[in-house]
């Protein structure tokens, strides 16, 4: 082990290191390791080092396999007296494990000692082992461990120091290493809270679906602010050390309305994948045929991020004979019509946070400060139920509510319920943007009067109003606005407001403009200044009364 280094806490170790240096301190604690060290901190490569006067008691510990499991590449510095330490040699047993499990990538360095001497064992190997063997028993399962670990590590490839200028070994190992650092690990969440599972339930999918050499394209659907991009990115993360080219293709729909924005798209998808900096594509069919050609035999893993039309995987990810064999292709988007049209058959709902889930993400989001300000649980509950599982809206609200006091919380919920957040509506309505004139309309009808009735009352109100509402509540569901929920149809309440608040938009301060009123009052005052008879409208549901242009929701008279 060694002196010396990282003196961070657990709690920012998984993930947070770079490289991982084992080795024995006597034998190179006061030169080389040092020079090492310097280097890697310089060219901005987080490293840790163990310190061997910091171990205590019989048991590695859970700090450092934490940070063993965090790290990207092992280093091990294999020295004259590297296997003496039994703490060396569980360390390597340890890295050699994630090298299976998790792919670490193990990277020896044989200072002043010979491959085959580690391996075989021989020299002061074999003499370490013999030690070890007469302490624990010849037959000792520990003991065989580390053997095993030795053989496996001593035959790795690796760099050779005997004599000469270490400055030149150090110069060759941050250029080996620059190849596997390379790729940047993708920033998923500053509270990836319930990530993990999620992307587990989509490995799992992947594994279920095909055989490891075949191309597989994978569908994430959901709303927008479900989460579907942080769960892309951490999935991206999990899986891109197996394959040969990855490209991160975020704000698909965005970018591909810009002027000549697909193209761009093609260029950045090349560009990362073939690392060429300057790979020109001039037109869409151009750079169709530049992508079939360049990755047909290459194992890639592209992600297009919120994608909303058709010609946008078309010109990216045509089908599985793009790529080469083992390819995955990872598509986000509102639309799972667009995905199935695409050919994509693995399609994978996101769903909302559960309960326990969300509230931790919120107060996490909350109260950054441990010295918390004291707020009553049961507003805690009305902002999390609020919510209701949409992380992009515990993310917001918790992140507006932090360090104000309860009255100001208070306050805050009373504006929410009556006017959505401005930050998570812009998000939820660029679905609603996105649908046509029919459809957008039976969406605000159900925003209004419909959310938890029977679908075959909503179809027979709106099919003798004149709507195709098969089809079109068809495409509300494929555009993940509502659901449909053992025969109701069901909408989330940020949802529901979004569609409430672009009806109240229509106009403000008075009601009567409005194309529809759902709230008794609203209904009274215009009564009361005008007397208009009414025309009934579907007398057989009663469920719309048609005054001038507006729609009433006759369910109100019902009910006062």
């Amino acid at each position: 082990m060694a002196s010396s280094s990282s003196s961070s806490s657990s709690s920012n170790l998984k993930r947070n290191c770079h490289v991982f240096l084992s080795f024995r301190g006597t034998d190179v604690r006061n030169n080389f390791l040092g020079h090492l060290y310097a280097a890697l901190d310089q060219k901005g490569v987080h490293t840790f080092m163990d310190s061997e006067e910091l171990r205590i008691g019989e048991q590695i510990s859970p700090a450092l396999m934490e940070a063993i499991k965090g790290s990207r590449v092992a280093i091990i510095v294999f020295s004259k007296n590297y296997a003496a330490s039994r703490w060396c040699l569980e360390e390597l047993a340890r890295i050699m494990e994630c090298k299976e499990q998790r792919d670490l990538k193990v990277f020896p360095v044989f200072y002043k000692v010979e491959p085959r001497e580690v391996r075989t064992p021989r020299k002061s190997y074999r003499k370490a082992m013999a030690t070890h063997e007469s302490k624990f028993g010849k037959d000792s399962q520990e003991v065989k461990r580390w053997e095993k670990a030795l053989r496996d590590a001593g035959s790795l490839s690796g760099l050779e120091f005997h004599e000469g200028d270490e400055a030149e070994l150090i110069k060759r190992i941050i250029k080996e290493l620059s190849i596997h650092l390379e790729r940047t690990p993708l920033h998923v969440a500053k509270y990836p809270v319930g990530i993990d599972s999620r992307v587990q339930q989509v490995i799992s999918l992947l594994e279920n679906e095909t055989g490891d050499d075949d191309v597989l394209m994978v569908g994430l659907w959901g709303p927008g602010g479900i989460g579907k991009t942080t769960i892309a990115k951490a999935l991206y993360n999990y899986i891109e050390k197996d394959f040969q080219g990855t490209c991160f293709l975020e704000r698909v729909r965005e970018t591909s309305n810009e002027s000549n924005g697909l193209v761009s798209l093609q260029e950045k998808l090349l560009s990362q994948i073939l690392s060429h900096r300057n790979l020109a594509v001039y037109n869409v069919d151009g750079g169709i045929t530049l992508i079939r050609e360049r990755l047909c035999c290459k194992k890639i893993l592209p992600v297009l991020d919120d994608v909303d039309r058709l010609a946008q995987p078309d010109a990216l990810a045509g089908g599985g004979h793009w790529f080469g064999q083992g390819s995955r292709i990872i598509v986000t988007s509102r639309d799972k019509h667009l995905l199935t049209s695409h050919g994509i058959t693995c399609v994978h709902e996101a769903k909302t946070l559960s309960d326990d889930e969300a509230r931790d993400l919120f107060c996490r989001h909350a109260f950054l400060d441990r010295k918390k300000i004291e707020i009553r649980r049961d507003l805690i509950d009305r902002a999390v139920h609020y919510a209701n599982g949409l992380p992009l809206a515990l993310q917001v609200f918790g992140s507006f509510l932090c360090g104000r006091k309860e009255p100001a919380w208070e306050s805050a919920l009373r504006n929410l319920s009556k006017s959505p957040d401005h930050t998570i509506n812009s998000v939820l309505k660029t679905s609603f943007y996105g649908l046509d004139d029919k459809a957008r309309e039976i969406f605000l009808d159900i925003s209004c009067f419909f959310k938890g009735k029977r679908i075959e009352y909503i179809k027979e109100v709106l099919d003798n109003c004149g709507f195709e509402s098969t089809i079109g509540i068809e495409v509300l569901i494929e555009r993940s606005l509502i659901t449909n929920e053992n025969g109701y149809l069901q909408m989330h309440d940020l949802i529901q407001l979004m569609g409430k608040d672009i009806v109240i938009q229509e106009c403000r301060n008075d009601p009567g403009q409005r194309s529809r009123l759902w709230l008794f009052e609203d209904v009274s005052d215009i009564l009361c200044g005008d007397t208009v008879k009414f025309v009934y409208v579907n007398v057989a549901t009663y469920h719309f009364s048609y005054y001038t242009n507006l729609k009433i929701s006759m369910e109100i008279f019902c009910d006062h």
